[in-house]
């Protein structure tokens, strides 16, 4: 049976086999040594070569092997509804430059449209991003945290809108007001799943891609 582990260090809960009970080795993500808890129901251990985790204890030193994970596959029903979420986005463009001209949709058609994508795109992007030595967000807690960062990045469109034309009419002005974006996307997606700087920018650099391409797709600038 699995056994859960939280890290006194960085309170991080993930999950272990029992062959690792009462075995010490770094926290997946902090490095801090911990130690598995033992199951209180009695166990029939199956004698194995020892894993370098085991094999440091007593050397005085923290053992370099980290502790393996459970990770479970992606399933056929979510690339499924993934490949029927694209195909819907690409049929709501296709209607919208039907409805109005290239350009022309009404704002709040993009507010509704921000916002409506902003939730898939951030539960799909955490599953591609996250950390998979750590046990991944789920139920409550994951649409929680999927809501508010859907209602950040649909935010950032807002303030977008708000910055006058003349600011990024050309592309340079990109290289001053860009990262301003960057930086306030990436905090969302580091304050709602706990991702490192550099991976949270990216969750939120996916989310900019589906945007911009469907705002290019409808006739709008990218960004």
């Amino acid at each position: 049976m699995p056994i859960q582990v939280l890290c006194p260090g960085c309170r991080s809960k993930f999950t272990v086999s029992d062959q690792f009970a009462g075995r010490t080795g770094p926290c997946p993500k902090c490095r801090r040594p911990i130690t598995v808890p033992k199951p209180e129901a009695p166990t029939v251990t199956i004698h194995e070569p020892e894993p370098p985790a085991a094999a440091a204890q007593g050397t005085g030193r923290a053992p370099t092997a980290p502790i393996a994970s459970t990770e479970k596959p992606v399933s056929a029903l979510q690339f499924a509804v993934v490949g029927a979420g694209a195909m819907a986005c690409l049929l709501l463009v296709a209607a919208a430059r039907v409805a109005w001209p290239p350009g022309g949709a009404p704002t709040w058609a993009l507010a509704t449209a921000a916002l409506g994508l902003a939730g898939p795109c951030a539960a799909i992007g955490y599953a591609v991003v996250r950390d998979r030595g750590l046990e991944p967000y789920r139920g409550r807690a994951f649409a929680a945290r999927v809501a508010i960062c859907a209602a950040a990045y649909a935010a950032l469109w807002g303030i977008r809108a708000a910055v006058p034309a003349e600011m990024t009419t050309e592309m340079w002005q990109w290289l001053y007001v860009g990262p301003v974006f960057l930086g306030l996307g990436g905090l969302a997606a580091f304050a709602a799943f706990d991702l490192e700087w550099g991976t949270a920018v990216v969750h939120f650099s996916l989310y900019v891609l589906v945007t911009a391409t469907l705002r290019w797709l409808a006739g709008f600038t990218p960004i």
